[in-house]
């Protein structure tokens, strides 16, 4: 409701029509505006928003941070198999950080994701434990593949075919 019509600027004498002052009409004016915010109308109030939900690639990035760091870890308790298993914590790396990038995160140092240890005695165990982790990796970057939009499927059909050759490597 703008009043402006009905007010007319002046000294405190000066009145509308109707016998309203100026000053009358905009205190009333702050008091319904202090009101409205305090009765929860949202005039007044600065509530913070939710949290955006999280990104749907998010698991595939976890899952990249994760398989690099037990690469990492397996080359380094056996370097026999450093040759292979470097390589591949390295594409694991740059998935990561792609995926970062994609969604506007902060990209995993590689430093970070070689935390993790092989939990394995023998290198058979060892390669056998990174095989099950890449397939259950590589089953999940399918399946996101299939949900994610056209623009992210690309990226992530690449990074299930990069899984499904690491579990081909690991053999």
């Amino acid at each position: 409701m703008v009043l402006t019509d009905l007010v007319h600027g002046g000294d405190e004498k000066d009145e509308t029509p109707n016998g309203v002052r100026r000053r009358a009409v905009l205190a009333l004016g702050a008091v319904v505006l202090a009101g409205a915010g305090a009765s929860g109308f949202g005039l007044l109030d600065h509530e913070p928003a939710e949290p955006p939900p999280p990104d749907p690639l998010q698991p595939l990035a976890d899952d990249a941070v994760r398989l690099a760091g037990l690469h990492r870890a397996a080359a380094s308790d056996f370097p026999e198999r450093a040759a292979v298993l470097t390589p591949i914590a390295e594409a694991h790396d740059a998935h990561a950080k792609e995926l970062a990038r994609v969604m506007a995160t902060a990209a995993p140092s590689p430093a970070a994701s070689a935390s993790a240890s092989a939990a394995a005695g023998s290198v058979e165990d060892a390669v056998e434990a990174l095989r099950v982790a890449e397939k259950a990796a590589y089953e999940s970057a399918v399946q996101a593949c299939l949900k994610a939009p056209n623009h992210r499927a690309a990226l992530v059909g690449s990074i299930a075919a990069a899984r499904a050759t690491h579990l081909e490597a690991l053999k």
